[in-house]
């Protein structure tokens, strides 16, 4: 039996709406996406816009021209190997390619140089200069750096050569990882987008309460109550 008919039909209708609106939610009308691919490719795009970190990272590299340095490291195949070493010869350094293994010798400076200016365009998404540049492609450009300078931070520790080490550190998880990870995305300010961000972060509160007390009044409206 309903005990209060008035709350559980209240509750019942909250309930229908929000359901409706959960179905809007996840229709393609938002640019042919539904709601949370929109939203979750606007807060990527805003998130990117914040995270340009590559020219103060070109600073901290900006000490280590003419620091002369030797680093070697292995690589997962052989063909990877070969792919890499075009990163460190563009970078004016010398590459010994055995199997797997990558030997450089050359101004560190420069290489990063070379990496930041890959980076750079990446993260502008502009992969066909970094693919006309090496001849693959863009995204396995930064893969390699990636792993080559994980292998250079190795070898560098390796040596003691600390400050060589974290400033590679610096640029891979700075300058390599963010524009591989933001690729393709258009980056924006959240204040171009503050009446969206607003309404979103809004919207996701009422309707969290919108479902709670729907629940609650269909419930209370059954009979159900809480004992103390």
């Amino acid at each position: 039996m309903i005990a209060n008919k008035k709350e559980f039909y209240t509750g019942l209708a909250m309930m229908a709406a929000f359901v409706v609106v959960l179905v809007i939610i996840f229709s393609p009308l938002f640019k042919g996406h539904n709601g949370l691919e929109y939203l979750d490719a606007l807060y990527n795009s805003i998130s990117k816009g914040s995270a340009y970190y590559i020219p103060t990272v070109r600073e901290e590299v900006s000490p280590f021209k003419g620091k002369a340095v030797q680093a070697s490291f292995q690589m997962a195949d052989p063909n990877q190997a070969k792919q890499t070493a075009m990163l460190f010869e563009a970078g004016d350094a010398s590459v010994t390619v055995n199997g797997t293994g990558l030997k450089i010798s050359g101004d560190l400076g420069r290489i990063l140089e070379n990496c930041l200016a890959d980076a750079d365009h990446m993260y502008f998404n502009r992969g066909e200069k970094v693919s006309d540049k090496y001849g693959y492609d863009a995204r396995r450009v930064l893969f390699n750096w990636w792993k080559a300078c994980k292998g250079m931070d190795k070898s560098f520790s390796r040596q003691k050569e600390f400050k060589a080490a974290k400033i590679v550190s610096l640029v891979a998880k700075k300058a390599v990882e963010t524009s591989y990870n933001y690729y393709g995305i258009q980056p924006q300010k959240i204040t171009d987008r503050m009446g969206v961000v607003i309404f979103s972060l809004v919207f996701y509160v009422v309707y969290t309460l919108w479902y709670g007390f729907a629940i609650m009044f269909m419930f209370e409206g059954w009979g159900m109550r809480l004992a103390h």
